[in-house]
């Protein structure tokens, strides 16, 4: 079975939603224990207008404190030209653009029509690698709009082809509001790869509907090898209504250890890093399955 590579989003999309402020020392911790469990690629702030987003303000003074850990691929999430210019005085290794499947998710997320994403996009992909840095690009609401409802795959595949003349190191199609079930994630990925040329995918799922796992095995089989998720299941979109957490890193990482496809990830660090997340930052029980079931077999205890 071919290996999969799990890029870890909870700093981001993980803390976005949260209502109590977490410290940056909080939010470092966590990256550092997600790099100590195997994350080799994270996600780890957000370049965007604070007042919209205040859990993303210290967005520099993570990048500054975290610094340059040796192999690690440290995303900043940018949705217009200004936040590019943020992330790539910051020193990120590379941009996350995002394009919206639908106007009605694209005015409320981000001022944009789905076209002006389009074109948004194309530009910050432009100015990443006129700076010699990395940049993909994201299609958000790709499966479900909480506005407009249905997303015609159509539209989407237009986008992609679209998008991959830009030169993006990847395409992600996005469940930002986790609604795809596996056959429609397995049709929207073919039609996809149909029109990208060599532009690999990549899947983002949230789990509103409990479909999320099932989402990512789908896409494995239709060819997808690079696969977002959330350490301990965190998530939700600020301009998303009722749109829950992302698909747990934890999950994800027994999933794919279960059916033989290597990860790179420690499952125990995993548990232990959710479940300090949840104790000692959130002080609540999160999402994830696999982090309170723990991993499989679960050990004995040894009696006298």
């Amino acid at each position: 079975m071919e290996p999969v590579e799990i890029v870890e989003v909870g700093a981001r999309d993980g803390l976005q939603n949260e209502k109590t402020l977490v410290s940056t020392a909080d939010k470092l911790t966590l990256i550092r224990k997600l790099i100590a469990a195997g994350s080799r690629r994270l996600e780890i702030a957000s370049f965007v207008n604070p007042k919209r987003v205040p859990q993303m303000a210290d967005a520099e003074a993570v990048v500054d404190g975290l610094g340059q850990p040796e192999g690690i691929t440290r995303i900043g999430l940018v949705l217009n030209r200004r936040g590019a210019e943020r992330a790539l005085a910051s020193g990120v290794d590379e941009l996350g653009a995002v394009a919206i499947a639908t106007d009605g998710f694209g005015i409320r997320n981000q001022a944009q029509t789905s076209a002006e994403s389009v074109t948004e996009a194309a530009a910050i992909l432009a100015m990443a690698r006129s700076e010699g840095r990395s940049a993909q690009v994201t299609i958000s609401v790709a499966f479900g709009c909480p506005f407009e409802g249905r997303v015609d795959p159509a539209r989407v595949v237009a986008m992609a082809a679209e998008l991959a003349q830009a030169g993006p190191r990847e395409i992600a199609l996005a469940d930002t509001i986790g609604v795809a079930v596996p056959g429609q994630v397995s049709a929207l990925v073919r039609a996809v790869q149909a029109v990208v040329g060599a532009v690999p995918l990549r899947l983002h799922f949230h789990n509103t509907r409990n479909t999320a796992v099932a989402n990512a095995w789908a896409g494995y089989l239709a060819g997808v090898r690079t696969f977002d998720s959330s350490l301990g299941g965190l998530g939700g979109c600020p301009f998303a209504p009722n749109a829950t957490g992302n698909v747990a890193t934890e999950d994800l990482a027994y999933l794919f250890a279960e059916s033989g496809v290597a990860t790179g990830l420690d499952l125990a660090a995993l548990i232990a890093a959710a479940g300090w997340l949840s104790d000692q930052v959130m002080e609540r029980t999160l999402p994830g399955m696999v982090s309170r079931a723990g991993g499989f077999p679960v050990p004995v205890p040894v009696t006298a």
